[in-house]
């Protein structure tokens, strides 16, 4: 037994015959000691009600729970993998609630119960975990119904999510992330954490949405953000040219000689304020 009681990870996998599929982007973590360090990341639990997609066999889930979580909505695609879910449901009665599903098609606000504290903590799929992050960073409504994420990328990503203007990784995500949340890396993950072992390093990122980003039209700053890194290695006044070009960046004080990842989520907001006028 491992210290939470339950059987280790590597005999679960075994006996529910877990392969992981490389088209649903699967990696398992089955170090607890590691699962547990990414639940306490994710800040206070004992009264969070945690959403976790792609949970697999239950690493992560089992860390969340044994690190206070009050209740863990865990939303799995895999059908192999519901019924090492329902083992550990068992085993923490009442707090783990199973949905078999695909996250790209879930309504997580329908989720969040009244006046829940939600926070989001996940190994995301890789297949799928950028496009999840974009969706509950760029809603209308905010501050979103979580407060906080805490996420498992591949370091090249997390490194875009995470990026200061000036940076070679700093783009689209980065401009986005910076806007509404204040995003830092909190560890590295090497490969041989996982089964299989990726071919790439792996991060932890945590985000925290600001209260009160700067004011910004949410389809502005999108269109803004994808034309301007679309053709990053161009000067803004080529890049932006049909939003508004050069007049567009005089407008808002900006040199049009400068390329996209010199500019500060202030410029981008203010540059999204002017095209939205």
């Amino acid at each position: 037994m491992s210290g939470d009681g339950l059987p280790p990870l590597r005999e679960v996998i075994a006996r529910h015959e877990l392969r992981a599929r490389k088209e649903l982007g699967q990696n398992f973590l089955l170090d607890l000691n590691l699962t547990g360090r990414i639940a306490r990341a994710a800040g206070p639990l004992d009264d969070a009600t945690v959403i976790e997609v792609g949970p697999g066999p239950g690493g992560l889930t089992r860390g969340l729970l044994a690190n206070g979580a009050k209740h863990v909505i865990a939303i799995e695609r895999d059908r192999r993998c519901i019924a090492a879910l329902e083992e550990i449901a068992a085993h923490y009665p009442g707090r783990l609630q199973i949905i078999e599903g695909d996250a790209l098609k879930i309504d997580f606000t329908a989720l969040a119960p009244d006046n829940a504290e939600v926070r989001i903590a996940a190994n995301l799929p890789y297949n799928i975990g950028t496009e999840l992050l974009v969706r509950w960073i760029a809603t209308e409504s905010w501050p979103p119904f979580w407060k906080s994420a805490t996420l498992m990328f591949q370091k090249e990503v997390a490194e875009r999510i995470a990026a200061e203007p000036g940076s070679g990784a700093y783009g689209r995500l980065g401009v986005l992330a910076g806007w509404r949340t204040q995003a830092h890396i909190q560890f590295d993950v090497p490969p041989q954490a996982f089964t299989p072992a990726p071919k790439v390093t792996s991060a932890v990122v945590r985000l925290v949405p600001r209260e009160k980003p700067l004011p910004a039209e949410l389809k502005a700053m999108e269109r803004l953000t994808q034309a301007a890194f679309g053709q990053r290695r161009k000067m803004l006044r080529q890049s932006l040219k049909p939003l508004g070009g050069e007049a567009l960046l005089t407008s808002a004080g900006i040199d049009p000689t400068r390329r996209a990842e010199t500019l500060s989520v202030e410029e981008f907001a203010a540059l999204a304020n002017l095209l939205r006028g």
